[in-house]
């Protein structure tokens, strides 16, 4: 009976230290949690070394938000900062999944052309260099794409304008780099087909001369004179002071010798 009576006055102290569950009121508004995850995300360093910026915190705090304040316009926030959250931590697949659902559940959200750009900007940091499979770059061109023909005056549209040129320039580098690889093994057909498809497809990024000039190269091997001829003529005229025009006029210097 003493040992019952004993174990009852334990639990009941036990019960009576416990800490009560959190209730409503306990947690703070959406404002300021909203404050506080921010404050967590803002850049800087510690001793000028390392990083200070609270990602995972962050994230939970912006969660609450949502779980406490569903309806609040800082749970659509807390989304696009939760995004932000995982892009600073290099998690690019956590990130465009909650840029991609932000713009899905939000499309009329003044934040869309941020979270459109953000998106491409998950797929651009995984891009690889030209020699390399180029299916980030496209992932990338795709969102850039939306960007810029559905809010071609947001202000990141000229952001995204710059990207765009970047990554299709990674895309006509592979192409070149393909024709260069059949340039080199002789295959001027198979060579002059990757040539043609740099100039008609990715054209005013800063190949067109170079292309012209190789895509010459290879006509005049398969003894396509007339050809070469013209697009070395039209080198000369259009690209003058490059390396391609000078090339260009030795070209034509040698079929002239020949004929």
């Amino acid at each position: 009976m003493l040992i019952r009576t004993a174990l009852s006055l334990a639990l009941v102290a036990v019960v009576g230290c416990a800490k009560p569950p959190p209730t409503f009121q306990d947690v703070p508004p959406a404002a300021d949690l909203y404050a506080e995850g921010q404050e967590m995300l803002a850049s800087g360093t510690w001793l000028w070394i390392f990083p200070r910026v609270k990602h995972t915190k962050a994230i939970e705090v912006f969660q609450s938000i949502i779980d406490n304040y569903p309806y609040s316009e800082y749970a659509v926030l807390a989304e696009l900062a939760i995004a932000d959250s995982y892009f600073g931590e290099a998690k690019y697949e956590e990130a465009l999944s909650y840029y991609r659902d932000f713009t899905d559940l939000h499309p009329q959200n003044e934040k869309v052309p941020y979270a459109i750009y953000r998106a491409a900007m998950c797929h651009a940091q995984r891009v690889e260099s030209p020699n390399r499979d180029q299916t980030a770059t496209r992932q990338a061109l795709d969102f850039l794409d939306q960007l810029l023909a559905t809010y071609p005056y947001s202000e990141y549209a000229d952001e995204g304008e710059d990207l765009w040129r970047k990554l299709r320039l990674q895309l006509a580098l592979q192409v070149e780099n393909i024709g260069d690889f059949y340039m080199r093994r002789g295959e001027w057909e198979s060579a002059a087909e990757r040539y043609r498809s740099l100039l008609n497809e990715f054209p005013g990024l800063g190949l067109d001369a170079e292309g012209l000039y190789k895509l010459g190269v290879c006509y005049a091997e398969m003894n396509r004179l007339v050809e070469a001829e013209s697009i070395f003529q039209a080198i000369v005229q259009n690209y003058q002071d490059t390396d391609a025009a000078s090339d260009a006029a030795d070209q034509i210097a040698d079929l002239e010798r020949e004929t």
